[in-house]
């Protein structure tokens, strides 16, 4: 029998603005200890005890850009099944990605100890650096939708 590992589940809210959605909102990382000056995508964090994944993305996105999502708002974009390679718990992840078109509210910057700026981006220009599992993502939702499904770091 193997052993078995746990996962850390995440949401992710990709802000996504235009007539085709061409553009996506991003946040430059600082104070966090991870990716620190890294553009990441507009909301993203932990799935708390308790809360479903929809749920997470709507606090998040409240928590980080100050905007109301429903969740209804909120389109599935992937689940990403990632790895560090490093047997650390912590580092074996799921990810939820949504697409949201929809929000009350004008994003702003709300937590500037962790971020050190808020723009928005065409998805053909994406700035460099983007966090790398994130930019898996983005790359493939500038073609079209990402699989339902995909793997990274394995």
């Amino acid at each position: 029998m193997t052993d078995r590992f746990q996962v850390v589940p995440a949401a992710y809210v990709v802000p996504r603005r235009g007539v085709h959605g061409e553009e996506v909102l991003l946040q430059l990382r600082r104070g966090t200890g991870y990716m620190d000056g890294h553009w990441a995508v507009g909301a993203a964090g932990h799935v708390e005890a308790g809360e479903s994944v929809l749920e997470a993305a709507c606090r998040e996105a409240f928590e980080e850009l100050g905007v109301v999502i429903k969740p209804t708002d909120l389109t599935p974009l992937t689940a990403m099944h990632r790895t560090q390679r490093n047997q650390n718990p912590i580092d074996e992840r799921v990810d939820f990605f949504f697409d949201c078109r929809r929000w009350d509210g004008t994003p702003r910057l709300v937590e500037r100890a962790k971020a050190a700026d808020l723009r928005w981006f065409p998805l053909d220009a994406l700035p460099d650096p983007v966090v790398p599992h994130e930019r898996y993502v983005l790359e493939r939702l500038r073609y079209g939708t990402p699989e339902p499904v995909v793997t990274f770091g394995f």
